[in-house]
């Protein structure tokens, strides 16, 4: 069969996407409210006295200064306020706040914030030497911050003379971080740390030449002896200095054939575009993890880099002997069958420089798989500089979450057991010399935020609560129910006890703190943080991150899934935390046993029972018959108090026996009984699964729809263009009944959406809610889940409930009526997504429940080609019904065309009509 032309990001694996949009916030050119921003020049003094405090925040967090320029967009990222440039021209007037120092950069002038009373002192040269000096050095100082001599520690002329002892055995210079371990073995006393940032200290006695912009990166020489130009004058000093600087430079370049670690190797790049996989190396704690990052320009260069060491240094193994070797030196290291790069860390009876013609053994670090060894030397080459254009593929990260309990043995064991012998997906939180991520393991059904995932290892395991079967328990709370009727409930227990009691001192600490110092300043999937909720702190974790300002969080003691402002979460203060995280939460989620009953769904009507049956009860008892841990789940029998345990009149048996388990033709849940789909975001999935997952998933195919008169076309979007007939169409599918009834977004414009999706979850986040007058037929903007829709209105249900459809996604939901808004103009502009179709090419017939869920698995939230044969105008947009042929092109040798597998496989399945 012919192959397809269509796009090439079908003809490959979709990329997972892990990182947070912050850079691209589709809001950023949302104008923002007069209630949102402020000019803090006109406030009270109360409002002065916040921004005063504010700024001191920002300047304890950054004690090395910041630039005046930087301090507005500073402010605005911490805060979501305008800072006034009125404010600017007073921070010099508030010495108790900051200090202000002046400075010219380049044509403009500006300024250095400090904290009060902390900004550092700049040297004051008053001979030519000293300012000699001074040029000489301060390309590679702080553009920001140059330490006066008067602040720098004094060094004893002991120590100096030391120093130069052990320089004077050093003709050709020695590297400056070789240093400190040559010290400690001459002399049995530890080495100053500190003098090696800032070696000017040593300047008076030795030449330090600053090989790279890093300090400790720097070859010192031994000067003259002082008395040989005590008779010098300023300038004849300087001279002399610059003549020894200039042999002692050429006296470096004449050994650099005979030092290989004077060849540069470029710093590592951290990935920035694509989905990020790493593997974990080595963990000593979670803030130091050693990684290697997988991928073309990681991994595989690796990979291709040490097979051409191997072909080189099979040939020229001669040519390439290391004449001698020393302390920090990088060379190329034969370990077993493979040839590696290396660092070496130390050298057998403390020798600094050895050579080759006597055996001796050295410890090397292994510079790209992170681990340490000792070689014989006569394992050790020359490194070539063709090996050196690749970076040290070892390198650092912090775990997001852990950084507090980084060295808790408990924790490290759990990430370990997490992470060993894995590729593992990466968010990569925060890029810096150690940069932040957040760990995922993408192998399973599910993915598993690693992060989270161990943090529960610090769980008090007296606190937990472990269900037990057949076992009975009493003045059990149901706290939520969701749309496929599971529920979760809190069960009394030591945990739920001692909850309240730590949620107390937090809030009286904060009574004494200004909670804004707690604010959430980089929030991530899987962080545990505080919400206030009915007067009190609540326990929350992040699921889903919308915009910069807006996410998901799910309540950990009661189940509930929210919609919540970033402004509104606080971090745990940490003297508290791990009292906080000790506490496993004490939500259990719950399904009722033997339900639902041979249907194989629960009815919207019987969703809607049990919602009022159980939420408007404050106390139960129950009953667990099975515990599906595999889920996360327990099989329960639920009780009201009068009825406890009397099976015949449980919750259970009531509903059963209710006349609401009859379903209208071809209507079902798409909620399946494996519970797949909305949380599994694998390297297939694509960023419009974030808008789907979370929310109910009830869909209802066309014949089962009620009839909907025309619309007024009044404030109506334009109609969604469709492709000419026999054209292809990327597509996604976002609802799958059977092959007779399903819905396809238009892929081009699933950004777009995903736009629209963010914006109307800030606009209705903020919005004060009305009561609506509710009208069949027309259009509103409904919250289902934790995200708003926008609908229209199908029929006016008992219980304040609305028959719900949604526009963009082709689903039936049912709402409550206070969870309804108007539709704005400005949520109007964008065509509906959602488009009707029926798979061409096979037989129109009655579709088995069997047929319908291999279909579903089969298309459902997958991107493909559509091929359209036909198209059923209406009315109304979302009326319109197309015939297509769909095509699963994701495999990179053939085509699935779904209508030959539907009717070779799935016909045996359903009967004709």
């Amino acid at each position: 069969e012919k192959k397809l032309t269509v796009p090439s990001r079908f003809q490959k694996e979709l990329q997972v996407h892990l990182s947070r949009s912050s850079s691209t916030d589709s809001n950023d050119n949302l104008s923002t409210s007069a209630a949102e921003t402020h000019d803090v020049t006109s406030g009270s003094p109360a409002h002065f006295s916040e921004v005063q405090s504010r700024i001191k925040e920002i300047l304890s967090k950054c004690s090395s200064g910041i630039w005046l320029s930087k301090m507005p967009q500073i402010y605005k990222e911490m805060y979501w306020e305008e800072l006034s440039t009125a404010v600017l021209h007073q921070l010099e007037n508030w010495p108790h706040v900051c200090t202000v120092e002046k400075v010219n950069r380049g044509d403009q002038v500006d300024g250095l914030l400090y904290p009060a009373k902390k900004i550092p002192s700049i040297a004051k040269s008053d001979t030519k030497q000293e300012k000699a000096s001074q040029n000489v050095t301060s390309s590679k100082a702080d553009p920001l911050i140059k330490p006066s001599m008067e602040t720098m520690p004094a060094l004893s002329s002991d120590f100096k003379q030391k120093v130069v002892n052990i320089l004077l055995k050093y003709s050709c210079g020695l590297w400056a971080h070789a240093l400190p371990k040559l010290y400690q073995d001459t002399y049995q006393v530890k080495f100053p740390e500190d003098i090696l940032n800032n070696l000017e200290l040593l300047s008076d006695v030795c030449v330090v030449d600053y090989v790279c912009e890093v300090p400790r990166k720097a070859i010192l020489y031994a000067k003259p002896q002082r008395h040989t130009d005590e008779n010098l004058n300023v300038t004849a000093k300087v001279q002399r200095r610059d003549s020894v600087k200039a042999t002692a430079k050429q006296q470096y370049e004449e050994s650099k054939d005979q030092y290989p670690d004077n060849l540069t190797v470029p710093p590592l790049i951290i990935p920035s575009e694509g989905s990020v996989s790493v593997i974990v190396l080595e963990l000593k704690n979670t803030n130091e993890v050693l990684i290697r990052y997988v991928g073309k320009d990681y991994s595989c260069a690796q990979d291709q880099m040490e097979d051409d060491m191997k072909g080189y240094y099979s040939q020229n193994s001669t040519a390439s002997v290391a004449h001698s070797l020393s302390v920090g030196q990088l060379v190329a290291v034969h370990a077993e069958e493979d040839w590696l790069r290396a660092r070496i860390i130390s050298l057998e009876d403390n020798i600094t420089i050895l050579h080759l013609y006597s055996l001796f053994h050295c410890q090397v670090c292994y510079v790209d798989h992170g681990f340490s060894d000792f070689v014989e030397s006569s394992s050790v080459y020359k490194l070539q500089k063709q090996f050196t254009s690749l970076p040290f593929q070892a390198a650092k990260c912090k775990l997001a979450g852990l950084e507090l309990f980084c060295d808790d043995p408990v924790l490290v064991k759990a990430v370990e057991s997490q992470t060993c012998s894995k590729i593992l997906a990466v968010e990569i939180l925060e890029k810096s010399e150690i940069p932040l991520l957040v760990l995922y393991d993408t192998s399973g059904e599910d993915d598993i935020n690693i992060n989270a995932t161990c943090l529960k290892a610090l769980y008090d395991k007296s606190l937990e609560l472990h269900l037990q079967v057949d076992a009975l328990y009493t003045n059990v709370r149901v706290t939520s129910v969701f749309s496929d009727a599971s529920l979760y409930c809190q069960v009394p227990s030591k945990g739920l006890s001692r909850l309240p009691e730590i949620l107390q001192k937090i809030e009286d600490f904060f009574l004494c703190k200004q909670t804004s110092e707690f604010n959430v300043l980089l929030p991530f999937c899987g962080k545990i943080c505080l919400f206030p909720s009915k007067g009190k702190w609540a326990r929350v974790e992040i699921r889903i991150i919308h915009t910069r300002r807006a996410l998901d969080v799910q309540f950990l003691d009661t189940g509930t899934v929210a919609t919540v402002k970033v402004s509104e979460l606080r971090e745990i203060p940490p003297q508290f935390l791990r009292e906080v995280i000790a506490i496993p939460p004490q939500a259990v989620k719950c399904c009722l046993a033997d339900l639902p009953p041979n249907t194989g769904m629960w009815t919207p009507d019987a969703v809607l029972w049990l919602r009022d049956t159980v939420m408007n009860s404050p106390e139960f008892s129950m009953k667990v018959v099975k515990q599906d841990g595999s889920k996360g789940i327990a099989h329960i029998y639920l009780f009201t108090p009068e009825n406890f345990p009397d099976v015949d009149h449980s919750v259970n048996q009531q509903i059963k026996n209710a006349d609401l388990w009859k379903h209208q033709k071809d209507v079902f849940l798409s909620v399946t009984p494996s519970g797949t789909s909305s949380a599994k975001v694998t390297r297939d999935a694509v960023s419009a699964l974030q808008l789907t997952s979370g929310k109910s998933e009830k869909s209802f195919s066309d014949s089962a729809r009620e009839p909907i008169s025309a619309v007024s076309t009044t404030d109506m979007p334009p109609p969604l263009p469709l492709s000419k007939t026999g054209e292809l169409m990327d597509v996604y599918v976002s609802v799958a009944c059977h092959p007779g009834h399903f819905i396809v977004q238009p892929w081009k414009e699933l950004h777009n959406l995903e736009a629209l999706m963010e914006e109307m979850i800030l606009y209705y986040s903020r919005a004060e809610e009305k009561p609506v007058n509710i009208e069949k037929n027309k259009l509103y903007a409904a919250k289902i889940g934790n995200q708003w829709y926008r609908v229209i209105i199908k029929g006016i249900l008992r219980n304040g409930f609305l028959s719900a459809y949604e526009l963009d996604y082709g689903k039936h939901e049912f709402v409550p009526i206070e969870k309804v808004q108007p539709l704005t103009d400005t949520f109007r502009k964008l065509p509906f997504q959602a488009i009707t179709a029926q798979l061409a090419g096979v037989k129109s017939q009655q579709w088995s429940e069997e047929a319908s869920i291999v279909f579903r698995n089969l298309v459902e939230k997958k991107p493909l080609v559509a091929q359209i044969q036909a198209v059923n105008e209406s009315a109304n947009s979302w009326d319109r019904k197309i015939v297509t042929f769909l095509v699963d092109t994701s495999l990179p040798e053939t085509d699935i065309w779904i209508h030959d597998f539907v009717s070779q496989n799935l016909a045996e399945f359903s009967k004709d009509d």
